[in-house]
């Protein structure tokens, strides 16, 4: 039997991990998957949370070396983490609301994704899923504040949210929002519950659930405040349906 590349397993169960293949980039601290871009069409991102400001740095140079022509994005960066990008490296783009670092150029958006929020109080999340989407390469139209307690400025945006090719619908409280537009227009609809209400809301845990139970079928839902891996894959699917927009747009 082959055994697995990753691992041997010897007599006594030990485990033996190889060194990383010379596509790796071996900071220490953190091992760089340079193959990434290759293998799946975007690089690797650095996730800030638990890192120190210089291993964020360090991370971000070593990616936009390796990625020269591609924008590198890191997220959930500290105060502290922002402002040590912005002091080290040069031409980066801070979104503080966010928490997102961007260092270097975007590339050309493919696609588009409506980004619609409940309301103002979820913008930290919605920031951090717009500058995904563009680093991602898809265009964002971000649509605030139009919950369903005022259900009137939803509808007015009706039109305005079925042009994209995607939407992430961004909500706390009840999270009733996504299953609204999910009833409104028919299209792929990430939901992205938040930590955001009043009173007890089990840090967004209601949101989830009420999003994973919507009324509206074809709702996908992603964790609770997860801005960053709704608009990876809305990116996705807006870049996909701007390249096959024969397959995709004849049933709109």
């Amino acid at each position: 039997m082959t055994r697995p590349p990753y691992a041997k397993i010897g007599a006594r169960g030990d485990t033996t991990v190889p060194r990383s293949p010379a596509s790796d980039v071996d900071l220490g601290f953190a091992r760089l998957d340079r193959d990434r871009l290759g293998r799946t069409g975007d690089p690797e991102v650095v996730l800030g949370a638990g890192k120190t400001p210089a291993q964020i740095v360090a991370a971000m140079r070593a990616l936009h070396e390796a990625h020269p022509s591609r924008a590198v994005l890191a997220t959930r960066l500290a105060p502290e983490a922002a402002e040590a990008c912005r002091a080290e490296l040069a031409g980066v783009t801070i979104d503080d609301l966010g928490r997102v670092a961007v260092l270097g150029q975007p590339p050309p958006a493919r696609g588009a994704v409506a980004v619609v929020s409940a309301g103002t109080s979820d913008l930290p999340v919605v920031c951090e899923c717009v500058q995904t989407i563009r680093v991602f390469g898809a265009r964002a139209d971000v649509i605030v504040d139009v919950g369903v307690a005022g259900v009137h400025r939803l509808l007015a945006q009706r039109d305005r949210i079925a042009a994209a090719d995607v939407v992430v619908a961004v909500a706390g409280m009840e999270a009733a929002l996504p299953a609204v537009i999910g009833g409104l227009v028919g299209l792929p609809l990430i939901a992205v519950p938040t930590s955001i209400g009043y009173g007890w809301h089990l840090e967004g845990l209601s949101a989830l659930l009420a999003m994973l139970n919507s009324c509206a079928p074809g709702v996908l839902t992603v964790n609770v405040d997860n801005g960053f891996g709704a608009g990876v894959a809305a990116a996705r699917i807006a870049r996909r349906a701007w390249s096959e927009p024969e397959l995709y747009r004849e049933t709109r």
